[in-house]
């Protein structure tokens, strides 16, 4: 089935609620699939093989989706941060693309020989495009492609993993129940739309015929400020945004004025156990739900819910309560298996890489063959362990796990160490090259405002709680960590920092860059 029924279908059964929300601006779901339609028939009448949408958040982002969607073609959603080399190499692989973008992107876009509308004149345009036109037009199949999204960083060359609509309808159908949004119900959107979790936010809230309100650009007091004024009462967040509002809320001293709030999503990166029970804390009558997934796996495949959240907060146990810093257990549908190097099953309990098999997940990329197995199985390269119950833990990539002395060691497990100490408010640790040990352990962090302890008095609350083998070597103090917009910790920049400064940070004077 095609992404495109589930506006349809929302359209259909809540024509005159209001779809998506901007500035003082809305549109009704009956005004959103129109859009697409006249999308679709432009798409049609031009010979496009693809739509390419570059911009922030905005409305134009949804009618792309469903307008590709109902034209039968591929949608790109593409970061505006590709440098220009990585930009004009994914579009000269498209054959003849519709591009649709913000006024930054498309003089960018112009600048470079591509031809692109702007978002914002389209939108106020689109309804009065004749709908006469003699184009057939029909849903996509459903092993058709449905989305292609960039799955590396701004530094790399850029893959397309390839999502088709079987994939993405079929996490929408298992997990989703339709028009089950009242009419008063409003989700604030802030992830990108070229990530996974913008493209599932918006084709999940418009399966709920849930009203979308867009922010464009983050900051923990405008996100306030937007879910208090519009009455907001679902939220997806990244862990950095979600860490920000918190230490904004701080600051309000319990009246943050959110008595609409209902529902609060995080996931995409880690988030330090300590901030998700701040936060349970601060908002204790919001639901929390943490949400681990993959762009090749059609967004969520494991899923820690509001009576986990509350469970664990409560629990006197112990491991009950490390379940905060769980992602939960796997989706209906969704099988999860921790393999060694050699690729044997892993008792529970035992550290190893994180594959998964089910409906949606894809593990296709443009031009390459499959990354699944014969059996079906998908290699996340996450290295992950379950507990007795089923919880999932995600313990970082298997690319950054830091070998020192032959052990392997964890960056996570060392950054919450770092994070519990009440002057730290952000850590990141990875592993440089060491002649004597093979890798020794460096750290930058971020000083909450107000606190002054030196990397020494870090370096030894570390060691108050690991092991001194795991205590980091060196420890800079830096006024801000790299991220992707995601949330993402960019851990080989700040690997690569300490390389190129040769790491000499061992007195409190020093400051990353």
């Amino acid at each position: 089935m095609s992404i495109w029924t589930l506006l349809d279908m929302a359209a259909c059964a809540t024509p005159d609620r209001c779809a998506i929300v901007w500035g003082d601006s809305r549109l009704s779901y009956e005004d959103l699939r129109q859009m697409s339609l006249s999308l679709a028939r432009q798409v049609r009448a031009g010979g496009s093989s693809h739509v390419v949408y570059m911009g922030a958040n905005h409305p134009a982002f949804a009618v792309a989706v469903f307008g590709a969607a109902a034209a039968g073609v591929p949608l790109l959603p593409l970061n505006y941060r590709l440098g220009d080399a990585q930009l004009s190499a994914a579009l000269a692989a498209l054959a003849r693309p519709m591009l649709l973008g913000d006024a930054t992107s498309a003089e960018r876009l112009r600048r470079l020989g591509w031809q692109c509308a702007l978002a914002a004149d389209w939108i106020g345009v689109a309804l009065q495009v004749p709908q006469e036109q003699d184009i057939e037009l029909g849903e996509a199949a459903s092993d058709s492609v449905a989305i292609l999204l960039q799955t590396s960083g701004t530094s790399s060359a850029p893959k397309s993993a390839v999502l088709r609509h079987s994939h993405v309808s079929s996490y929408i159908f298992t997990n989703m129940d339709f028009g089950s949004a009242e009419a008063s119900e409003m989700a604030l959107v802030s992830v990108p739309p070229y990530h996974i979790a913008g493209v599932s936010n918006l084709l999940s809230n418009i399966y709920a015929t849930r009203t979308i309100a867009y922010l464009d650009n983050f900051s923990a007091t405008q996100w306030l400020h937007v879910a208090r004024t519009q009455r907001v009462s679902q939220a997806m967040l990244v862990p950095t945004m979600l860490a920000r509002i918190v230490d904004e809320l701080k600051i309000l001293d319990g009246n943050p004025e959110l008595d609409s709030l209902r529902t609060v999503s995080y996931g995409g990166a880690a988030l330090a156990r300590n901030v998700v029970e701040l936060a349970l804390k601060l908002l204790p009558h919001v639901d929390f739900v943490n949400a681990y997934g993959l762009t090749e796996t059609s967004s969520t495949i494991a899923m820690l819910g509001p009576q986990d959240h509350r469970a664990a907060l409560a629990s006197p146990q112990e491991h009950v309560r490390a379940r905060l810093g769980s992602a939960g257990r796997p989706l209906e549908g969704i099988e999860l298996d921790i393999r060694d190097e050699a690729g044997a099953s892993l008792a529970a309990g035992s550290s190893g890489m994180l594959w998964v098999r089910g409906p949606q997940v894809s593990g296709e990329y443009l031009g390459s063959e499959t990354a699944l197995d014969p059996l079906g199985w998908f290699n996340t390269r996450d290295k992950a362990h379950l507990d007795p119950d089923g919880y999932l833990f995600i313990e970082g990539r298997h690319d950054d796990t830091i070998i020192r002395g032959g052990e392997n060691i964890a960056p996570a497990e060392i950054e919450e160490v770092l994070l519990t100490h009440p002057g730290v408010l952000e850590a990141a640790v990875a592993g440089i090259a060491d002649p004597q040990w093979g890798q020794r352990i460096v750290a930058a962090v971020v000083l909450r405002s107000g606190h002054h302890p030196s990397t020494e008095e870090l370096r030894s609350f570390v060691r108050g709680v690991v092991r001194s083998a795991r205590t980091p070597d060196c420890i800079a103090l830096w006024p801000q960590l790299p991220y992707t917009s995601t949330g993402k910790l960019l851990r080989r920049q700040v690997a690569e920092a300490f390389r190129s400064t040769d790491a000499a940070v061992e007195t409190e004077e020093t400051q990353g860059p």
